[in-house]
């Protein structure tokens, strides 16, 4: 056994909750960091909510190019694929999004066309297990088939998921749908924003039912608790950060505000995010737009490319620290920079300089508006990046998924 697979060893201990806990576990905040771990160490995103095309555009990505990406629900780096880049590296240290990465790499590579990729991976198909059982099972490695073929709490084969709609599934999903029950007992079916047909009608229905509910005093006590937007993803840490900016130190006005781009900003059938969020599913053939990498003209390319990507159960910093100098090309961050501390941050950059090629670029996303990195990183490792402040701006108001305050790339000097 590698030294990097001992350490992935979960008889060693539970690594993802390590990398959360920043305080003494009988402390307020230690308390609050330990029960996000725990809810973390779940599957937590059954589709990732960055928006792959603004990553694309931001990185530039094209045939050569070496990527290194955090998984989540690995829709990211799948859409990477239709750039035919050179490799993927998909680091995560969420055993449960391991195993969607690992199957839905396997799926493009096994299944017969694209059909069968959207009776999988769409919006639940009693079909799905039978295509599973038929093409997948036997290709992947022993420990993802075990965990696919693993029994839930009801006895049912995990795979099974697939064929209920997983996106109702997992923390965000379940934060998802708590939601619409809390908006329903104020009488309002956030679904209905599904029916409307144009921009114009979306902002009314905005105006006139969603955004009088961040008013109700239910939803002002519960936003002012970190615990409840957990299942967001939203660790203790990002919690004080967007508190912040808001005037009365809950969350609400800064939900409103996200949820209000979501809603509104882009046009329903452009927006596969939105569907998720107010009708809980990807729109029927059709009524919108699919993620990227269920569009039918991605499929081939990602056929293609798939065995290009390599899945680890590491962090980033680990990983980059068995890599050779100056080995990758693009660096994909999500939002894990909110959850640091200074000498976690420094350590990650250090390892991103260090293997970084000539002008490779950095992107990441922060639940506020600012930087995180900015006046944090140590002197020397600063000066070899450039902040590209105009493109960030720009191509962050074009992330269709609206729940991130800033977008950021950094290049190379």
């Amino acid at each position: 056994m590698s030294s990097l697979e001992q350490r992935n060893n979960p008889k060693i201990g539970n690594r993802l909750k390590t990398a959360l806990l920043q305080h003494r576990a009988f402390s307020k905040e230690g308390f609050s960091e330990r029960l996000f771990g725990l809810l973390f160490s779940g599957l937590v995103y059954p589709q990732i909510w960055e928006d792959p095309d603004v990553d694309i555009a931001a990185m530039k990505l094209g045939p050569g190019h070496r990527v290194v990406t955090i998984g989540s629900g690995g829709c990211n780096a799948l859409a990477y694929l239709t750039c035919k880049p050179e490799q993927i590296d998909v680091v995560d240290l969420n055993p449960h999004h391991i195993a969607l990465n690992k199957l839905k790499l396997a799926a493009f590579q096994h299944l017969p066309d694209h059909a069968a990729i959207l009776q999988l991976f769409g919006n639940g198909d009693k079909g799905a297990v039978g295509l599973y059982d038929r093409y997948i099972a036997e290709h992947l490695d022993e420990k993802t088939r075990a965990y696919w073929e693993s029994r839930d709490k009801l006895a049912r084969r995990r795979i099974s998921v697939f064929g209920r709609n997983i996106y109702r599934t997992g923390l965000l999903g379940n934060f998802i749908g708590a939601g619409h029950a809390v908006a329903r007992l104020h009488g309002v079916r956030i679904s209905d924003l599904t029916e409307a047909g144009s921009l114009r009608e979306q902002r009314r229905f905005f105006d006139e039912k969603i955004a009088p509910l961040f008013d109700r005093p239910l939803i002002r006590w519960t936003t002012s608790r970190k615990s409840s937007l957990f299942g967001l993803g939203i660790p203790p840490k990002q919690y004080e950060e967007l508190a912040k900016s808001s005037e009365d130190g809950t969350l609400a006005p800064v939900l409103r505000a996200r949820l209000e781009k979501l809603a509104c900003q882009f046009p329903l059938k452009d927006n596969y995010f939105a569907w998720q969020a107010f009708a809980r599913r990807y729109p029927e053939a059709g009524d919108g737009a699919l993620p990227t990498y269920l569009q039918e003209e991605a499929f081939e390319a990602i056929r293609e490319n798939a065995p290009r990507v390599k899945v680890h159960h590491a962090s980033f910093t680990e990983l980059l620290s068995h890599r050779e100098a100056a080995s990758a090309d693009r660096f994909v961050l999500l939002d894990a920079q909110d959850w640091m501390n200074d000498h976690q941050l420094n350590a990650l950059w250090s390892e991103i300089t260090r293997t970084a090629r000539q002008n490779a670029r950095v992107i990441f996303r922060t639940a506020g508006e600012p930087s995180v990195i900015e006046g944090r990183l140590g002197a020397e490792t600063a000066s070899e990046w450039r902040y590209l402040k105009d493109q960030s701006e720009e191509l962050g108001m074009l992330d269709r998924s609206a729940i991130y305050g800033g977008f950021h790339i950094y290049e190379k000097v």
